[in-house]
Protein backbone atom coordinates (compact mmCIF):
# COMPACT_ATOMS: atom_id res chain seq x y z
CA UNK A 1 0.00 0.00 0.00
CA UNK A 2 1.17 3.65 -0.99
CA UNK A 3 1.68 5.98 1.70
CA UNK A 4 -0.71 9.07 0.85
CA UNK A 5 1.60 12.59 0.99
CA UNK A 6 1.25 15.22 3.40
CA UNK A 7 -1.30 17.19 1.11
CA UNK A 8 -3.78 14.39 0.80
CA UNK A 9 -3.33 13.65 4.68
CA UNK A 10 -4.19 17.24 5.98
CA UNK A 11 -7.29 16.85 2.94
CA UNK A 12 -8.41 13.88 4.39
CA UNK A 13 -8.19 15.83 7.99
CA UNK A 14 -10.05 18.43 6.43
CA UNK A 15 -12.75 16.42 4.96
CA UNK A 16 -13.49 14.49 8.22
CA UNK A 17 -13.96 18.17 9.64
CA UNK A 18 -16.46 18.73 7.51
CA UNK A 19 -18.12 15.59 8.14
CA UNK A 20 -18.44 16.17 11.63
CA UNK A 21 -19.95 20.13 10.80
CA UNK A 22 -22.07 18.04 8.39
CA UNK A 23 -23.69 15.85 11.43
CA UNK A 24 -23.30 18.83 13.62
CA UNK A 25 -25.55 20.98 11.41
CA UNK A 26 -27.90 18.11 10.65
CA UNK A 27 -28.52 18.15 14.18
CA UNK A 28 -29.31 21.65 14.59
CA UNK A 29 -31.37 21.61 11.70
CA UNK A 30 -33.70 18.74 12.88
CA UNK A 31 -34.08 20.58 16.39
CA UNK A 32 -35.37 23.93 14.73
CA UNK A 33 -37.62 21.61 12.47
CA UNK A 34 -39.29 20.12 15.20
CA UNK A 35 -39.75 23.68 17.04
CA UNK A 36 -40.71 25.12 14.01
CA UNK A 37 -43.18 22.18 13.86
CA UNK A 38 -44.25 23.16 17.34
CA UNK A 39 -44.73 26.67 16.73
CA UNK A 40 -46.42 26.30 13.45
CA UNK A 41 -48.88 23.71 16.18
CA UNK A 42 -49.56 26.00 18.66
CA UNK A 43 -50.74 28.37 15.92
CA UNK A 44 -53.19 26.07 14.49
CA UNK A 45 -54.34 25.65 18.01
CA UNK A 46 -54.37 29.57 18.83
CA UNK A 47 -57.54 29.92 16.34
CA UNK A 48 -59.30 27.64 17.56
CA UNK A 49 -59.54 29.26 20.75
CA UNK A 50 -60.83 32.66 22.12
CA UNK A 51 -58.12 32.60 25.77
CA UNK A 52 -54.17 32.28 24.77
CA UNK A 53 -51.57 31.37 27.63
CA UNK A 54 -48.10 31.60 27.30
CA UNK A 55 -45.51 29.52 30.11
CA UNK A 56 -42.58 31.84 31.35
CA UNK A 57 -41.13 30.00 33.85
CA UNK A 58 -42.96 28.32 36.37
CA UNK A 59 -46.13 30.05 35.28
CA UNK A 60 -49.05 30.10 32.84
CA UNK A 61 -50.12 33.73 32.09
CA UNK A 62 -53.13 34.74 30.15
CA UNK A 63 -52.09 36.90 26.85
CA UNK A 64 -54.06 38.50 24.25
CA UNK A 65 -54.38 36.23 21.34
CA UNK A 66 -53.04 38.83 18.87
CA UNK A 67 -49.79 39.39 20.65
CA UNK A 68 -49.25 35.54 21.45
CA UNK A 69 -49.50 35.40 17.65
CA UNK A 70 -47.33 37.83 16.54
CA UNK A 71 -44.59 36.32 19.27
CA UNK A 72 -45.23 32.63 17.43
CA UNK A 73 -44.97 34.20 13.98
CA UNK A 74 -42.05 36.02 14.42
CA UNK A 75 -40.48 33.16 16.16
CA UNK A 76 -41.85 31.29 13.15
CA UNK A 77 -39.73 33.41 10.43
CA UNK A 78 -36.68 33.07 12.68
CA UNK A 79 -36.35 30.06 12.73
CA UNK A 80 -37.46 29.38 8.87
CA UNK A 81 -34.60 31.85 8.32
CA UNK A 82 -32.17 29.90 11.02
CA UNK A 83 -32.56 26.85 8.59
CA UNK A 84 -32.70 28.64 5.27
CA UNK A 85 -28.60 29.17 6.89
CA UNK A 86 -28.11 26.03 7.47
CA UNK A 87 -29.30 24.53 4.49
CA UNK A 88 -27.17 26.96 2.42
CA UNK A 89 -23.76 26.00 5.15
CA UNK A 90 -24.55 22.32 4.12
CA UNK A 91 -24.27 23.04 0.60
CA UNK A 92 -21.25 24.93 0.67
CA UNK A 93 -19.71 22.11 2.76
CA UNK A 94 -20.73 19.49 0.74
CA UNK A 95 -19.40 21.51 -2.47
CA UNK A 96 -16.07 21.81 -0.60
CA UNK A 97 -15.88 17.97 0.98
CA UNK A 98 -16.48 16.99 -2.92
CA UNK A 99 -14.13 18.82 -4.10
CA UNK A 100 -11.38 17.81 -1.68
CA UNK A 101 -12.36 14.18 -2.47
CA UNK A 102 -11.90 14.90 -6.26
CA UNK A 103 -8.81 16.21 -5.30
CA UNK A 104 -7.51 13.51 -3.37
CA UNK A 105 -8.50 10.89 -5.31
CA UNK A 106 -6.21 12.38 -8.31
CA UNK A 107 -3.34 12.59 -5.67
CA UNK A 108 -3.68 8.79 -4.96
CA UNK A 109 -4.26 7.79 -8.61
CA UNK A 110 -0.91 9.67 -9.05
CA UNK A 111 0.97 7.97 -6.50
CA UNK A 112 0.13 4.87 -7.32
CA UNK A 113 1.71 3.54 -10.41
CA UNK A 114 -0.09 1.89 -13.31
CA UNK A 115 0.19 -2.09 -14.46
CA UNK A 116 2.67 -0.93 -17.21
CA UNK A 117 4.45 1.08 -14.54
CA UNK A 118 5.13 -1.71 -12.74
CA UNK A 119 6.22 -4.08 -14.96
CA UNK A 120 8.99 -1.79 -16.11
CA UNK A 121 10.41 -1.81 -12.37
CA UNK A 122 9.95 -5.60 -12.26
Amino acid sequence: MTDISDESREKVQQLQLIEQNLRSSLLQRQNLQTQLVEVESALGEIEKTDTAYKIIGNIMVALPKDQLKKELGEKQEFLSLRMQTLEKQEEKLRSRANQLQSEVLKDMEKQTPTKKEKIKTK
